[in-house]
């Protein structure tokens, strides 16, 4: 394999790599926000929203 054919390979890679981890990222917080409106339609609140409350 030439020096050049190893480069383009690596960055490929990489790239590659770096887009997978993009996408998973993107798609796990997706799913965390679908969990927090699911509980918070239950009635389940947040500890920061509850600071928030009793410091009015």
């Amino acid at each position: 394999m030439s020096h050049e054919a190893f480069v383009f390979w690596s960055y490929a890679a990489t790239a590659v790599t770096l887009g997978g981890l993009l996408t998973a990222i993107l798609l796990d917080g997706r799913a965390r926000k679908r969990e927090m409106r699911e509980l918070e339609a239950q009635g389940v609140r947040r500890r920061s929203d509850a600071r928030r409350d009793s410091a009015r």
